[in-house]
């Protein structure tokens, strides 16, 4: 059998796991990603094109005979290479852009779920800073305010007052976001189910519970994940039925009678009430950063033949599931707080500990330096939730940069 080459395209810390995690695939001879990071060079060659010169990367899969592109940046998706590839006959395993606007844009997604009657935070989206302010000054507290487009350095912020509801959207307008959306926050246990999908069939790939909060105790800066747990053991198989019943399947069906099936995987974004409910708060286009790594730990199946089979249409006869280890993982994201300082102590960790890079970078002696704000992920898998939990403190203590933050309560309670 020939072995497989592959290009991912994306330059961040989920990139870098997927990008490990497929090296140590022996039917797959080389493993490309565009354009990546310094660190993804370890295991992956770099191919310095953007993620959203989608004729640059055609031209480069057509010249290496590459088999199959995994295309996990939410710029390549937008910029619609699924949609090229599939013109140019390339295999490729990504949602169209028309597909994937729901799990691009907030925008979008509150609308989605408003329109399929599905439970989500009461909401509102905003092109003007006035009409915004005027909204907040009604609006019960606290309130979650983020940009439609949620990018990494984007302002976001869970407002306990109207005062600083008001300073948060000054300060995205001040940076030029077209759209700012805002809704109730939600109280509750935050938690994502993932589905892969050929844009008909989809089967459950991982439930994960996240931590979006910086500091312990859910205090500080809201962001796009800071910790997570596989599997997530607070969320019971009954809600993800629902979930997939009442969610999935609606949203799927809908975009296939438009016209759109949604082929790739998908993220859908719930917090869990104390009565056992859910709202459903908004979709992500591929594995988060902060979890790819333990999501991908979970799995007990080839995953190159599994994102094969959804990009050549086999993947409802070749999968009546997606086969799942009994192992328990639990990430935690390794802050910054300055640009450019030096990492020490990886060498030090286990070998059972992995570490995916954000956009970290290389001083002329080979050392890693840190990228500021989310700088790395560490991520530990055991028997259970609290040895994984044991053996990951252990190993973060042993990491050091001047600045270093991240969260101690991670799977705690």
């Amino acid at each position: 059998m020939n072995k497989k080459k592959v290009l991912i395209v994306g330059s961040s810390a989920k990139e870098y796991a997927l990008a490990r995690y497929l090296s140590k695939n022996s039917d797959i001879e080389k493993v490309y990603i565009a354009p990546g990071n310094v660190a993804s060079e370890e295991f992956a060659e770099r191919v310095d094109i953007r993620e959203n010169s989608v004729e640059e990367l055609l031209e480069f899969v057509v010249k290496e005979n590459v088999n199959l592109t995994i295309a996990s940046s939410p710029v390549a998706i937008k910029a619609d290479i699924a949609g090229y590839f599939q013109a140019n006959s390339q295999l490729i395993f990504a949602p169209l852009a028309a597909a994937s606007a729901f799990a691009t844009s907030r925008a979008v997604a509150k609308k989605f779920l408003y329109k399929l009657h599905i439970p989500t935070p009461k909401f509102g989206i905003f092109e003007k800073s006035q009409l915004a302010i005027d909204y907040v000054k009604g609006a019960n507290m606290p309130l979650l305010i983020t940009a439609d487009d949620d990018k990494e350095n984007s302002v976001r912020a869970v407002c306990a007052n109207v005062s600083l509801a008001k300073t948060c959207i000054s300060d995205l307008f001040l940076a030029d976001e077209p759209k700012v959306v805002i809704e109730d926050y939600s109280y509750g246990h935050p938690f994502t189910v993932y589905v892969m999908t050929d844009g008909y069939r989809a089967l459950t790939f991982s439930v994960v519970g996240d931590y979006k909060f910086l500091e312990d105790g859910d205090a500080g800066l809201f962001t796009r994940g800071v910790g997570a747990f596989v599997p997530d053991y607070k969320v019971s198989f009954d809600v993800v039925g629902n979930i997939m019943s009442s969610v999935v399947n609606p949203v799927l069906n809908s975009l296939e009678k438009r016209g759109n099936p949604y082929l790739g995987i998908l993220g859908v974004e719930c917090v869990l009430r104390p009565d056992n409910s859910y709202v459903v708060t908004g979709f992500t286009p591929f594995l988060k950063d902060h979890d790819a790594q333990a999501v991908l730990n979970s799995l007990n199946t080839d995953l190159y033949a599994l994102l094969e089979a959804c990009a050549v249409g086999s993947f409802a006869d070749d999968y009546e599931d997606i086969p799942l280890n009994d192992l328990s993982t639990v990430s935690c994201v390794l802050y910054a707080r300055k640009e450019g300082e030096v990492i020490t102590g990886l060498e030090m960790l286990d070998d059972s500990a992995l570490v995916s890079h954000f956009n970290t970078s290389k001083n002329n002696y080979f050392e890693y330096l840190t990228n500021k704000g989310r700088t790395l992920v560490v991520t530990q898998t055991a028997s259970t939730i609290s040895r994984a939990r044991e053996l990951l403190y252990d190993n973060v203590e042993d990491i050091y940069f001047e600045g270093k933050r991240y969260r101690r309560d991670i799977c705690a309670e």
